[in-house]
């Protein structure tokens, strides 16, 4: 007998809408903006034009602080279920991705990482009695530190019963940073028409998508151990840690290459190419290779391409806005620092929106809500 076709399954149905989430971080925003006038007192002043962009910005008089705060998310659902399955930690990823989260929003503003806390709120005392889940978890936060270059200056483990279910924990971290020298600032003022845009590849799903990803694997007959390519299990294709991008961005800025605007592509996919304000054309000639968990996923969800790029990195985990000059130099840098690049479009003048020609996918200027 012939199986139904599986219906098409979509971020909103995994439980994550952000038409609901976005209008809140407007809000939210907005009376922040108010608080801003707090610094002067003391003799600082907040950097208006980071309002709205993936880390907060402060005029400290002879350079910028920046900072962040990022939660992993779900992810962490997946790397239990894992060890369940095959006996196996995942923590020590599991701890860069979380790294991850708040180095690479960082870094968009120009800054260079330098203290990152922690924050590992379980349900219950009892998480920590696995101490080998635990050496794992601080043996990978200290890897994702030394590989960025930055203090771990302390952080927060609480044990919150009945907030956090039993048996799971969450996990976020904050990092704050320097702009230095001031002219490091890239928050999209040099931004304009004839600029280039690079894409820094991803590892993976890295750490967005994966409400979706888990509803997916419920359809599948045999979960998280079904094959996404030969030998490569969906599970650990998920798992496969976020890229850490801070030794790039310090690259390129040591190599003389001033990077005009950056984009994490994290929640909302692609469209986070679309984040400032500027009214600009993206055009996009070239997409990167996807990599199989996220083909795996698109396939397997029945998502068209454009609610894919809509939702997922697809193989662009970080995006340069540089130079036209410049385009090639800033895709051999981050070759050198092993991290794959291409050299993906161009920005022009024209109404605020994204073409992804080799699709055939456009997004508007309103397909991103965040400010």
């Amino acid at each position: 007998m012939t199986q139904p076709t599986p219906a098409p399954l979509s971020y909103a149905q995994s439980g994550v809408q952000y038409d609901l989430i976005d209008p809140l971080k407007v809000a939210a925003q907005r009376a922040a903006a108010a608080t801003g006038a707090h610094l002067a007192p003391h003799g600082f002043a907040e950097v208006e034009a980071s309002r709205g962009e993936s880390a907060y910005v402060v005029d400290v008089g002879p350079f910028f602080v920046a900072s962040i705060v990022e939660c992993l998310g779900s992810k962490t659902l997946v790397a239990d279920e894992m060890q369940r399955l095959t006996g196996r930690s995942w923590y020590a990823d599991i701890a860069q991705d979380t790294i991850a989260m708040a180095v690479n929003d960082l870094i968009t503003v120009g800054a260079t990482p330098l203290v990152v806390q922690a924050y590992w709120a379980a349900g219950g005392s009892e998480w920590f009695s696995d101490a080998d889940r635990a050496a794992a978890l601080v043996a990978g936060w200290k890897r994702a530190c030394d590989a960025c270059g930055v203090a771990w200056g302390g952080g927060e483990t609480p044990a919150l019963a009945g907030i956090v279910e039993a048996g799971r924990i969450d996990l976020a971290a904050s990092c704050t940073g320097l702009v230095n020298p001031k002219e490091r600032l890239s928050l999209g003022e040099r931004l304009g028409p004839g600029d280039t845009i690079v894409l820094l590849a991803s590892s993976g799903i890295h750490a967005n998508g994966l409400s979706l990803a888990r509803k997916l694997a419920e359809r599948l007959p045999q979960g998280y151990l079904t094959e996404v390519a030969p030998g490569l299990g969906y599970g650990e294709a998920l798992l496969a840690p976020t890229l850490l991008y801070s030794p790039v961005t310090e690259a390129l800025w040591a190599a003389g290459i001033h990077v005009h605007y950056a984009a994490n592509i994290t929640g909302h996919g692609w469209r986070k190419l679309l984040r400032h304000p500027k009214a600009l054309t993206y055009r996009i000639n070239g997409v990167p290779p996807v990599p199989p968990v996220l083909r795996f996923i698109q396939q397997q969800a029945r998502l068209d391409d454009a609610q894919a790029y809509g939702t997922l990195n697809m193989g662009a985990g970080f995006a340069l806005f540089v130079p036209a000059a410049d385009a090639e130099r800033t895709v051999a840098v981050a070759q050198r620092c092993g991290v794959a690049a291409w050299v993906a479009g161009q920005v022009e003048a024209g109404e605020k929106r994204l073409l992804i020609e080799p699709l055939g996918v456009e997004f508007s200027g309103d397909a991103l809500q965040l400010r």
